[in-house]
């Protein structure tokens, strides 16, 4: 059943692609942002301007050490599962994603963290909840693209996320170098909002998390965001985080390289955010993908 709120960022219900501006603030709450929360000035300025802001050497090695020895458990039990949580790579049974990590164990302590969480708080003004979290896979010579989009347009037409009042924290668990597939983003591109073209088909969300087709902007789009931003790929020691606002175009290519490229992804919305109906008019994807139950409030 479609959302009856007004969609102020209506998508994939016209035939052509079109971009607009963004409608929300980036920070929710800029003079209380300022005054008070992990982020200095130059690091909210960076965020105001480009839409991210690397955090780096956030995390030691010891802890770095820890989440790696989670990560390959977690791996090696997701490698036989069919729990929906679990996402295998396109045309292949290799685990690509391993979704809703934030519930128990170390995943839950991270999120908990308040190097991330007070950071979340200092930019969406006010409390936050975890909407998302995951583990993406790159190993070497075999961990395939993710291809550019904006992760409010999906939240927002496959979820219900009203506003863009979310942030995203990538935790590197290996050195994100140019050449393992390290996430690129377009600087400046969370000012615009790319509407797509495509109806989107019910439980889209079993072949999008493999390969998205449908949610993904067009060319034309593409080329003027990124000829107005250009192309940032940030790198960094394994225990750094890239904080990256909800609607930065943003995606990664494949790892030809021989070095594994794994991140922990933890996104945060603000709890006056919460999601409603989906504004595209499908099903509501599933508790382990976006978070519907048990928001603080």
């Amino acid at each position: 059943m479609q959302s009856t709120e007004v969609d102020l960022y209506p998508s994939r219900v016209a035939d052509r692609a079109q971009i607009t501006c963004r409608r929300d603030p980036v920070l929710h709450d800029e003079m209380a942002a300022r005054a008070m929360g992990p982020l200095d000035g130059r690091q909210l300025a960076a965020y105001l301007r480009d839409g991210f802001v690397p955090l780096e050497d956030l995390f030691s090695a010891d802890e770095v050490r820890a989440l790696q020895a989670q990560l390959d458990d977690d791996l090696r039990r997701a490698a036989p599962s069919s729990a929906p949580e679990v996402v295998r790579e396109p045309g292949g049974e290799a685990v690509r994603s391993i979704f809703a990590v934030h519930r128990a164990g170390a995943w839950k302590r991270l999120a908990e963290d308040p190097r991330l969480r007070d950071a979340a708080r200092q930019v969406l003004g006010g409390e936050v909840y975890v909407h998302q979290s995951r583990i993406n896979f790159k190993p070497g010579f075999e961990g395939k693209a993710f291809y550019w989009h904006s992760d409010f347009e999906t939240w927002h037409v496959e979820d219900g996320m009203p506003r863009m009042r979310a942030v995203s924290f990538s935790v590197l668990l290996d050195d994100n170098h140019t050449y393992n597939g390290p996430l690129m983003l377009v600087p400046g591109s969370h000012e615009h909002y790319v509407a797509c073209v495509g109806k989107t088909p019910d439980d889209h969300y079993q072949q999008s998390l493999r390969r998205q087709e449908y949610g993904v902007p067009d060319p034309a789009s593409l080329t003027r965001l990124c000829r107005e931003g250009g192309i940032a790929t940030p790198t960094g020691r394994a225990g750094s985080v890239l904080m990256f606002e909800c609607n930065t175009m943003h995606g990664s290519g494949s790892n030809i390289s021989p070095y594994a490229r794994r991140n922990v992804f933890l996104v945060y919305n603000s709890v006056d955010n919460a999601l409603r109906q989906p504004f595209g008019g499908t099903r509501p994807r599933p508790e382990c993908i976006a978070t519907r139950e048990g928001i603080p409030r």
